[in-house]
């Protein structure tokens, strides 16, 4: 499977792309769209599910659960995702996208259920949609068979008006980087010339997988990486500034989910 997601201003101009996948014939388990927003009688209509990072299987067993029995319209999921707030998502697709992200499940409603095909979840790139949602923007993401499925997929959301995924993660960064080359400069350091390697630790510390685990952890992956870099870049100072961004980027998800309970 390959991943196609298009990141909207516009909730109308979403709505229209998807009906346009649709209209292509893309099944529904292969489509979510993601808005942010739920009413409060949306979260409070079924028992609220933890679904843990690890535990994805686990979760959407309690998706289909909740949703038995249930008919008309696709299904359609209310939930809470740390650091970003309450997420309106569409189709088994959706509810595994946010059970990666860590969300709590709050409400199920909707018709046939079938089984999410979930091979080619870009789980590393959760943390732009996020960012997306946070500035109420909508994100359509869709999973294709092939590449020349992909390009057509792609090229339906550009039509639609939306920005590239690739896009929305500059435009994160950009938001960032004043706030980093201020910290990184405290030790000395100077972002302009360790910038890659930085990100490179800073977004990794926003996988899906190991953002929610404590830092002893995830030591042994976070150096696995920088070992595998090293092999990459051979003469590069890579430890240094990959460390220090994968404990700043820990640090930034954390602030978020403190800021999204207090809110």
């Amino acid at each position: 499977m390959k991943s196609v997601t298009g990141v909207f201003r516009s909730a109308s101009d979403a709505q229209d792309a998807l009906a346009e996948m649709r209209s292509l014939g893309l099944r529904e388990d292969r489509i979510t769209l993601l808005t942010p927003g739920a009413t409060e009688k949306d979260l409070q209509s079924v028992p609220i599910v933890a679904a843990e990072q690890s535990g994805m299987a686990k979760a959407m067993g309690a998706l289909v659960g909740a949703a038995a029995g249930l008919s008309g319209g696709p299904l359609v999921i209310a939930a809470l995702i740390p650091g970003v707030g309450p997420i309106t998502a569409i189709g088994l697709l959706g509810g595994a996208v946010l059970a990666a992200a860590g969300a709590s499940v709050g409400a199920v409603a909707g018709g046939k259920l079938e089984n999410a095909m979930t091979e080619g979840l870009p789980e590393d790139e959760l943390f732009v949609y996020e960012d997306a949602l946070r500035q109420g923007r909508s994100v359509l993401i869709a999973l294709a068979k092939d590449e020349a499925e992909a390009s057509r997929l792609r090229d339906l959301v550009k039509a639609e008006g939306a920005e590239s995924v690739d896009a929305a993660r500059e435009q994160w960064w950009i938001g960032l980087r004043g706030a980093e080359q201020e910290h990184y400069s405290k030790f000395g350091r100077n972002l302009s010339e360790d910038e890659k390697f930085y990100r490179q630790g800073f977004e990794s510390a926003l996988h899906a997988r190991t953002r929610c685990r404590e830092y002893d952890q995830v030591l042994a992956e976070m150096n696995a990486e920088i070992e595998d870099l090293e092999r990459q870049h051979p003469g590069a100072e890579v430890a240094e500034p990959f460390r220090r961004g994968y404990e700043r980027g820990r640090d930034y998800y954390q602030r978020l989910c403190d800021e999204s309970r207090a809110a």
